[in-house]
């Protein structure tokens, strides 16, 4: 049995939301999960595959996330990340290449998963408040309307999309090794 590890960032408590709803996908003992700030504490050569979340800062994944994904190598890896933005976004896209551009030598990347959630209440209220008429984050109705819709994420919607990213990605490396086999007959 291949073994998974979940790694998660969250300040808000979104990224952490997903990350449990990914770990219940798993079977006992499939999987295990862990904060970033405690990364330390364990050994990654015990996992075959590694699942990281993040928040959004600036269009790309927190700095203490950065970190770690350049200190892996030869890792198969799923990106999965929250932020206030509309999934499927131009931002959200970008933010996947920028965390797959920090990855250290010779991972790679399995599948990335994307979800909206709550923005941080510090930088919600710095955006409400700015006058900056150029600023892409001020408070227009566009940017409100994205606000509030984000306060209601992650929902039940958003974490069984979660789980089933989980399933997907593990009927891909089923796949991925039925090819394999094949390939080697």
């Amino acid at each position: 049995m291949h073994k998974w590890l979940i790694v998660y960032s969250s300040v808000t408590g979104n990224t952490k939301q997903i990350a449990e709803a990914m770990y219940g996908a798993f079977a006992e003992g499939e999987a295990d999960i862990i904060s970033i700030r405690e990364i330390g504490t364990i050994s990654l050569d015990d996992y075959d595959y590694i699942a990281v979340g993040y928040w959004l800062t600036r269009g790309a994944p927190d700095k203490a996330v950065q970190k770690f994904l350049a200190e892996l190598s030869g890792k198969t890896v799923v990106l999965f990340q929250t932020h206030g933005a509309e999934v499927g976004s131009e931002h959200a896209v970008t933010a996947f290449a920028r965390a797959a551009a920090k990855l250290g030598e010779g991972c790679d990347v399995l599948g990335t998963f994307s979800s909206q959630g709550r923005i941080n209440p510090a930088l919600l209220s710095r955006r409400q408040n700015s006058t900056d008429k150029n600023d892409p984050h001020a408070a227009n109705e566009r940017n409100k309307k994205r606000w509030e819709n984000a306060a209601k994420h992650p929902d039940e919607n958003d974490l069984q999309r979660a789980k089933d990213f989980v399933f997907a990605m593990k009927h891909k490396l089923a796949l991925r090794e039925k090819y394999r086999q094949k390939a080697n007959q």
